[in-house]
């Protein structure tokens, strides 16, 4: 299995409460000890500031580089975190997620989604949101369009390759039901490959879910497939938006170094600022870190993403209460979240320029 691949089991595992055997996560709950040992091992990723030079800050992505990550690798080619003070070392997740490396001091920012981070803050992390980086969730379930899966009632009487994930499970069936479906005869087969493509025509599933700037874009215009979406921003009025990915820091980092943080925040908005308004010279700037990327798949995304970080490239990052307030509504319905979480302590916008 890919990196790729068991990382997104690793994220569409975090509310399961059960792992399954793919899932290299440990859950934030885990012992100080476990916690620690698991940092230790990428300690060789985090400097230690110097006395009279720039800051050094690490940033663990919450995969492999893709054009989630397009703004952080032009910022950086472009000397944005230097200029801020800043010197900056990008580390991949290990066997220990961002969001932990982050609550231990291991780390001081960390690419995370909101599914992970309420549960973190639940389990004693203090980590806390500074930025969106996609404004609107941009996931959707993707079948072939032989399948007649057009709308969210279709799902019933197929089946839905599924991650394992609680939080999944009741998206899905909030879905169909909200469409007048019956939930119940949505078929939810565990996916046994995350070659979508394969899975798709060989038949193992009829439809699963996918990331429009990345899969959906390799398997329709890369790959040629016949495919239809059903985007989960077409259909708020059932489920909810989300912030996925997302930006995390420590509480204690924005107390007692605000300035950093506000310097790393500045410097990352102005990337994705010119990721929106450069997408080609987005694109370059990850295929110059990450060269064995598809360059037809970075260069499409990244296209597609120059229009969806944010609706106004002023306004990069910024968070909406009402999209914390629903989402963790919807998981507290869903009994995936304690009714006293706090939500507003688990993001603030206080950072952005």
């Amino acid at each position: 299995m890919s990196h790729r691949s068991a990382a997104r089991r690793r994220l569409m595992s975090t509310l399961t409460g059960r792992p399954g055997p793919t899932s290299a996560r440990r859950r934030p709950a885990a012992a100080a000890a476990a916690l620690v040992a698991g940092a230790l091992a990428l300690a060789g990723c985090t400097a230690a500031d110097a006395a009279d030079g720039p800051t050094h800050v690490t940033v663990v992505l919450d995969w492999t580089p893709n054009t989630n990550h397009s703004g952080l690798y032009l910022a950086l080619e472009r000397g944005y975190f230097t200029d801020a003070g800043l010197e900056v070392d990008v580390v991949e997740p290990g066997e220990t997620s961002g969001l932990q490396m982050v609550a231990v001091g291991k780390a001081q920012f960390a690419y995370s989604v909101a599914e992970g981070l309420v549960p973190a803050r639940e389990q004693g992390a203090d980590v806390v949101s500074v930025a969106t980086v996609i404004e609107h969730n941009t996931s959707s379930l993707i079948s072939l369009a032989s399948a007649g899966i057009t709308r969210p009632r279709d799902l019933a009487g197929k089946r839905y390759g599924s991650y394992g994930s609680e939080l999944e499970s009741a998206l899905i069936r909030r879905l169909v039901e909200c469409d007048g479906g019956d939930p119940d005869a949505v078929q939810m087969p565990p996916l046994t490959s995350d070659d979508f493509r394969i899975g798709l025509t060989a038949g193992q599933y009829d439809a699963a879910w996918v990331f429009d700037a990345w899969d959906t874009i390799r398997l329709r215009d890369v790959d040629g497939l016949d495919v239809t979406t059903l985007a989960f921003a077409d259909h708020t009025d059932c489920i909810p938006d989300w912030y996925t990915p997302l930006v995390a820091t420590s509480a204690e980092l924005v107390e007692e170094d605000p300035a950093t943080v506000r310097a790393f925040v500045g410097a990352l908005a102005h990337g994705y600022r010119d990721a929106m308004d450069e997408p080609d010279a987005a694109a370059d700037a990850l295929l110059a870190a990450a060269p064995e990327l598809e360059p037809e798949l970075v260069e499409r995304s990244a296209a597609w993403l120059a229009t969806r970080y944010a609706d106004d490239p002023a306004a990069w990052g910024r968070q909406d209460a009402r999209v914390w307030t629903d989402f963790v509504a919807f998981l507290q319905d869903n009994d995936l979240a304690d009714e006293g979480f706090d939500t507003a302590a688990a993001w603030t916008d206080e950072f952005l320029p």
